[in-house]
This record gives C-alpha cells, structure tokens and sequence, in this order.
C-alpha cells in the first residue's frame, strides 16, 4: 500500500465516486469529496480550490447533468480545465479521469463527449491517466427502466463485458495512488467474460420478481446499433478483467 495522502475525488456521490471515496478512506488516504452538494462545484469552481489544496491527485468521475452531446462535451471539456488549472495552482501532481470503452468509436453523442473529456485532461499540463471502463452492472436496470412497455421490457441488442462500478473504482483508487506514472495514457477495465444484454436484464427481472418478458430488439434507425452489436463496446487485449459477474454482483459479492 502506498503512503497516505490526499485525493480529490470529483463526482464523490456519483456512481463511481462513493465507492472510489470509501476505497481511499480504508486505505487510510485522506480524500476531498468533490460534488455541489458538499460545496464544491467544478464547473463555477466555487469551492475548487480551497478543495484542492494540498492533494496529491484528482480523479474525475463527475458526469454531466445531460446526455446530449453538446451539453456533455461543453461540461466534461470545461470541468477537465478548471481542475487542470485549480490543480496546477495547488500542485497537484497527476489526474485520473474515468471514461468509456468503445467512446472513440461513437460518430457523436455522449460517447464523443467523452473523447473531447479524455483529450481535455490529457492536453494539459499535469499528467492525466484515462481508465475507459465497460458498461456498469447498473447499467442494466436502467436500460431497462428506459425500455419499460406494459408487460414488456425492450433492451437493445448488446455485446458487453459488464463491470462492477465497485471494481471500476479500486481501478481508478490504485492509478490515482501508485508511486509512479509509468504506463500507457489509457487503459481500460472490464468484467471477466462477455454477457449478452439481454440475458443479464432477464437475469435482473427474475431476482425482482418482475413479471414484464424481457425482449431483446434491434433498432437500425439507431446510429449507434452498429455499435452496440458489432462488439465495438468489448475490451481490447491488453485490457483488465476483474469480477464479479453481473450474476455474482446480484448475488451481493459487491
């Protein structure tokens, strides 16, 4: 284990960053939890500097208020320079930043929002490490929730390699705290097997007790269904593969 130090953790109530926050406290790191609800807004920088006194390093898990391509790409772009700047003024000595799998493989959307993200954070002037990580285990239920029609539950036609957000943010906890900078500039996390979207969401209707039939559809007027099918959201080769499973993550192993 690394020596204690302080972290910045941009996003500390979201998905990711509550994990990545009670990760960094048990290995006994102090950690400045980042969101507007604690004070501390990286997009108006109220509260950003005062935060980022004395850290070591920030890891940016904030996500936008908007999926839309132009509102993400306007709010990752600009949170990605105020803690480049704020962070060079405190000293800070290396940014991680959290991204997606497949991101550079999207013609828009969300998911080119998220390379304007990346290439933000790596373009300036504090090292930046990017961890594109697979589809969250929770990510199911919302597509789901999305896909709800009566008695039917539509998700979209999916190859994945699930990963737990849990599993994401010990990822991001070890790159924000190792003792050196070595290593490519992106890496990438994923679940331990390949998982058809579908066959997880039926798996997740069953431990609700939910009654609606899980349907898988394919939608071709959807830009990104090439995407999503052609396995383009998979994990390359050198890439991290760390469980649990979705099944074993339903089963409470995280």
């Amino acid at each position: 284990m690394s020596a204690p130090k302080k972290i910045a953790v941009a996003g500390a109530t979201g998905r990711v960053g509550r994990h990545l926050v009670d990760i960094l406290e048990a290995e006994g790191h102090e950690v400045a939890a980042m969101s507007r609800s604690r004070g501390v807004d990286i997009i108006t920088r109220d509260g950003l500097a005062e935060a980022l006194t004395g850290a070591a390093a920030i890891v940016d898990a904030a996500t936008g208020p908007s999926p839309e391509e132009q509102a993400a790409t306007e709010f990752f772009t600009t949170a990605a320079r105020n803690l480049q700047e704020a962070g060079e003024r405190a000293g800070v000595q290396r940014i991680v930043v959290v991204s997606i799998i497949g991101s550079d493989r999207f013609s828009g959307g969300y998911g080119a929002a998220k390379v304007a993200h990346e290439q933000a954070t790596l373009s300036g002037p504090i090292p930046a490490r990017v961890l594109r990580a697979a589809q969250f285990h929770e990510f199911v239920a919302q597509l789901m929730e999305w896909g709800a029609r009566g008695d039917v539950t539509y998700v979209p036609r999916m190859r994945t390699q699930l990963v737990a957000a849990k599993t994401a943010a010990q990822a991001l906890a070890d790159l924000a705290t190792a003792s050196d900078e070595a290593g490519p500039s992106i890496l990438e996390i994923a679940g331990p097997r390949e998982e058809r979207l579908v066959e997880m969401a039926t798996l997740l209707a069953a431990r609700r007790g939910d009654e609606a039939r899980v349907e898988e559809v394919r939608d071709p007027a959807d830009p990104l269904h090439a995407v999503y099918e052609s396995g383009a959201l998979l994990p390359g080769p050198d890439a991290t593969l760390a469980g649990p499973t979705f099944e074993e993550w339903l089963n409470g192993a995280a």
